[in-house]
């Protein structure tokens, strides 16, 4: 039989494995192309930022762009990191207008996501 020891510990590691996912999915940045009059960008926003704006998908981003105007958001790039694999990281802080944005969609990608400051 199993210690009354043993026991604590191993509910405590199976609790410590169903957290820590959703955790890491609470702080994970999502990405999302932008389609402009003129070219498409890919930002970046934190799980917080899409809880500010109303919503977790494209259309909450919409939506607060159409109703303030504007947004400043990170745009991401593809770069390569320390070890020389390709990651999606911030390269600019930049404002989105209204008038010149088209289309919000999902963005997804193979590479490992960086978050932004």
């Amino acid at each position: 039989m199993l210690s009354r020891a043993t026991l604590i510990c191993s509910l405590l590691t199976i609790l410590a494995i169903a957290i820590a996912p959703a955790n890491a999915e609470e702080s994970k940045t999502a990405l999302f192309k932008v389609v402009t009059v003129k070219d498409e960008i890919v930002i970046g926003l934190s799980a917080d930022e899409l809880k500010t704006l109303g919503g977790g998908d494209a259309s909450a981003i919409a939506h607060a762009l159409a109703q303030k105007g504007d947004l400043t958001v990170w745009q991401y790039n593809v770069h390569r990191g320390q070890n020389g694999e390709l990651q999606m990281a911030p390269t600019a802080k930049i404002g989105l207008l209204a008038n010149a944005s088209l289309r919000v969609e999902p963005y997804s990608t193979s590479y490992v996501i960086l978050s932004h400051p």
